[in-house]
């Protein structure tokens, strides 16, 4: 199987799902996850349609811009944690980043992406297992609260919606849960007017259970395994 026949089979499948659910393949999005593949993958699935990628690590993608400078109307999310240090480059080389779980990393990208005078798309992530060796947001934190009010500050970021990677089970039902407990926390958030502020993506879904998370609601699903096969180790 080729990248660009994998990326059609995901497409018919995201279709099915969304009419399971009573809405269009256009309401959701296909991230390409390109954590450990070269450049050369990533301009053949480029070549084969696909234009939104997802990258876990800073360094590792800095290592990679140069060999794709070439794909001009190609949008790459920093999808991992980000940590401190690395947030100058992130806001250098990303387009958005859809992992902001503190308001500290919320005031040091926007301070980056201001310097640079550019605007970046940002999604909450939110933890909706408890894991504790997972980052992210506790549902009914007060660090949720404290982004949302803080947000109005931040005059180079956009708070589009939220993110959850949540507990792997190996039966796709098992998540259904979870994604629907996104989906409910979104719905709550986005009853006040909250004009900075935006609920609009509910990125959730990876490549064994996005069908699931599509049924419940996901606008946005982040699949590696099921275009590009088995990922190297790092």
């Amino acid at each position: 199987m080729t990248i660009a026949s994998n990326l059609s089979a995901i497409r018919e499948r995201i279709a099915r799902a969304a009419q399971r659910a009573g809405r269009t393949p256009n309401d959701v999005a296909l991230m390409a996850v390109t954590k450990t593949f070269p450049p050369e993958t990533i301009i053949e699935a480029y070549e084969a349609g696909q234009r939104l990628f997802g990258e876990n690590r800073v360094q590792e993608f800095a290592e990679k811009v140069s060999g794709i400078s070439g794909l001009r109307d190609a949008q790459f999310h920093m999808i991992g944690h980000l940590q401190s240090n690395k947030v100058s480059k992130a806001a250098e080389i990303f387009h958005a980043v859809d992992s902001l779980d503190s308001v500290k990393l919320g005031e040091r990208l926007n301070a980056s992406a201001e310097k640079l005078g550019k605007t970046l798309d940002v999604l909450i992530e939110i933890n909706v297992g408890g894991e504790e060796a997972k980052s992210g947001i506790a549902p009914g934190s007060d660090v949720l609260e404290n982004i949302l009010v803080t947000a109005p500050e931040w005059q180079n970021l956009r708070i589009r919606g939220l993110m959850t990677v949540p507990p792997f089970t190996e039966d796709p039902e098992g998540a259904r849960s979870y994604f629907r407990q996104l989906r409910e926390l979104r719905d709550r958030l986005a009853a006040p007017n909250r004009p900075s502020v935006s609920f609009n993506v509910l990125s959730m879904g990876m490549s064994h259970d996005f069908e699931v998370a599509i049924e419940e609601g996901s606008t946005c699903v982040r699949l590696g395994t099921a275009i590009f096969g088995t990922r190297a180790r790092l």
